[in-house]
């Protein structure tokens, strides 16, 4: 088959190699665009992370294409729909992260608790000063987890070890996992008043679109903390600049950012259509909250260990090994 591997770094070319032997390989370090997509019409498969555009517009400009294998475990960067219409198969890699993932959550949950930022800044000033670093302690505190999937069950299994009380949130609760990992189950609203931080590992869906916005912010505890190494538009951005303005949280540390590809190339919002008030309020609600001193924001990075960087092109290598020997695997329903 034709295959293109599109925002591959030079490491990920040499491991993908392995499928020049049985295809047409080609890696290609950008992003598929729907400007950049017709020079490789003619692909078969093609992989991307979660930067590249594939929706119907670029889509439509591959004729012969089979298989998408995304490099990610979301695919809310994928119509799927449009995939469906024109029988593209979709394939990703469900379990790369949970460790990676939770880990990075609680790197965030301890620098908010701890005022590390500022510290570290601080003291490469030669400042000394503790003034405004005192922090929290995260033993005896109660963590609310909103999904209890892979990388929420990692990050409850954590909180354990630091001793802390977890309750959790999910619209499919797993009776076993909560008594062999010691948490419970309560309503989402009941969640959010009972938690002194909160941290999320749910899908981009429809029914996560802005879960937490106004209501749910007011209806959390004064001094809360917030984690989302999730996905940005789970978090309704004006209102979490809101909850901080207003006193109502005390720090947030964020992976994730709505409109994430326009915060990194400011220059796009200016190409295309005009974007609608919604997306152009989140936009510049992004831009107010990078500048919170107790926002932590990381540029996606939460996935980026050595360690799941190989499981990821290792599992997808196989999927679309898979997929040519007609037994395809981890396809997305």
């Amino acid at each position: 088959m034709k295959v293109v591997i599109f925002e591959a770094e030079e490491w990920e070319a040499r491991a993908c190699r392995a499928l020049s032997g049985n295809h047409e390989l080609t890696c290609v370090k950008e992003r598929l665009t729907s400007d950049n997509a017709a020079r490789y019409s003619d692909a078969e498969v093609i992989s991307t992370f979660i930067n590249s555009r594939l929706d119907a517009e670029v889509l439509r400009q591959f004729p012969e294409l089979r298989l998408i294998a995304t490099r990610s475990t979301g695919h809310d960067h994928i119509d799927l729909a449009w995939c469906a219409a024109e029988d593209i198969e979709i394939a990703n890699v469900p379990d790369y992260g949970d460790v990676t993932v939770a880990e990075h959550s609680f790197a965030l949950m301890l620098a908010a608790a701890r005022h590390l930022v500022p510290a570290v800044e601080r003291t490469r000033r030669g400042n000394f000063s503790q003034d405004d670093l005192r922090g929290i302690e995260l033993r005896g505190k109660t963590l609310g987890v909103v999904g209890t999937g892979r990388i929420g069950r990692r990050a409850i299994e954590i909180a354990r070890g630091f001793g802390m009380n977890v309750v959790a949130f999910d619209v499919d609760p797993d009776g076993s996992a909560a008594a062999n990992l010691g948490f419970t189950y309560l309503p989402f609203a009941e969640l959010l008043s009972q938690a002194d931080i909160v941290t999320l590992h749910l899908p981009a869906t429809p029914q996560t679109q802005d879960l937490l916005s106004d209501a749910e912010f007011a209806a959390m505890k004064t001094g809360a903390l917030l984690i989302n190494t999730a996905r940005g538009n789970i978090v309704s951005v004006p209102a979490l600049v809101r909850a901080l303005a207003e006193g109502k949280l005390r720090a947030a540390g964020l992976d994730v950012l709505p409109q994430e590809p326009l915060v990194r190339e400011e220059a796009e919002v200016f190409r295309g259509p005009p974007l609608e008030k919604e997306n152009l309020e989140a936009l510049v609600a992004n831009h107010v909250l990078l500048r919170f001193p107790n926002v932590i924001v990381t540029p996606h990075v939460a996935y980026n260990t050595h360690e799941a960087v190989a499981r990821i092109i290792e599992t997808t290598i196989e999927n679309i090994e898979a997929f040519a020997m007609g037994s395809p695997q981890n396809l997305i329903v």
